[in-house]
């Protein structure tokens, strides 16, 4: 197989082209290093660019037969769609256009997206299974709820079939300590609270603690992402045996509030990690947590490592590397 991963310097698609090449895939990995990094891309071709580039994508294209293409590319920040909505759209809505219409000029059928649990909005229940109604309240989730409708249009009228995953929240690092999460700026609670444990940070800040959990803090769902590589692969096997455009949601099933986490980091870390108090931030649901059931039925995925101090330790073990410090 030739895959082509757009978005593969980041942080989930890095991980993804390590999983092809495991896999014996021929990888071409298409970034603009906005947000990835070149050293994150050890194998395969890599080309430096946008999918907004037409005419970058018509040579790709032209040179390569693809089998599939896996599309990681897109603005994650949900503040920052607010803030920025046509940087959103714009990006994650019609640069993804412009890459499927490139599809179907040449012949490609085969697309695996990389969605977000934010296209449920604020849940009518949890944990949230496929069904849920999708309601998204920032740009950041209706891009992507925009995305998967398309992929919809375009399987009856192209016939490209897709698979959508629907991601809860990606944590940890590759076990080898190849790979990790380096954002700019850093939004995940893990990597923020080891950063306080490393002592780049000065503390860790909990936004409320006065939730409708056991503890009084938000409860997440948290995913390896060496786990979600997993489920990517099977969905590549999925459509490669000629199977139907799908959409899954991925998550442990369990979910841990914030301060597991910070007590999980302190037993990993042996380190104190200061914590300062805050109000609850707008918007932010008490409990989000997947129903994975239909992903562990159809493709049979199943989360090797699930268990929080695994997700913990991998990414102290990147955190200690000084991954913060490569360019």
């Amino acid at each position: 197989m030739e895959i082509l991963v757009v978005g593969g310097a980041g942080y989930i698609g890095s991980h993804m082209v390590k999983r092809l090449t495991q896999g014996s895939a021929a990888v071409v990995t298409l970034d603009n290093l906005s947000g990835g990094y070149r050293d994150a891309v050890h194998s395969g071709v890599f080309v430096h660019g946008d999918v907004a580039d037409a005419t970058l994508l018509n040579r790709l294209f032209s040179t390569h037969r693809f089998d599939a293409v896996m599309h990681f590319a897109s603005f994650i920040q949900v503040g920052e769609s607010v803030q920025e909505p046509a940087k959103y759209y714009q990006n994650n809505v019609s640069n993804t256009l412009n890459l499927l219409n490139t599809m179907v000029a040449f012949g490609v059928r085969r697309f695996i997206f990389s969605s977000t649990a934010a296209i449920f909005g604020e849940p009518q229940q949890v944990p949230i299974d496929e069904r849920h109604p999708k309601a998204p309240i920032n740009p950041y989730g209706r891009s992507k709820w925009m995305v998967e409708q398309v992929l919809a249009d375009y399987d009856r009228a192209y016939g490209i079939k897709s698979v959508s995953l629907r991601y809860f929240n990606a944590a940890g690092a590759d076990p080898a300590g190849d790979l990790g999460e380096r954002h700019d700026p850093e939004t995940h609670l893990i990597p923020l609270v080891l950063q306080a444990a490393s002592g780049r940070r000065p503390q860790i800040r909990v936004f409320g603690r006065d939730y409708d959990t056991p503890d009084g803090t938000c409860i997440r769902d948290y995913v390896h992402v060496t786990d979600l590589a997993e489920a990517h692969w099977l969905a590549l096997a999925h459509l490669m045996a000629g199977c139907g455009s799908a959409a899954f949601n991925l998550g442990n099933g369990n979910g841990f509030s914030v301060q597991e986490v910070i007590d999980v980091a302190r037993r990993v870390t042996g380190k104190p990690i200061p914590v300062l108090d805050e109000a609850r931030r707008s918007g932010d649901p008490a409990r989000l947590v997947a129903d994975s059931r239909l992903i562990r039925e159809q493709l049979g995925w199943r989360p090797v490592c699930a268990d929080l101090d695994r997700i913990v330790a991998d990414a102290w073990r990147w955190e200690l590397a000084g991954a913060h410090t490569r360019v």
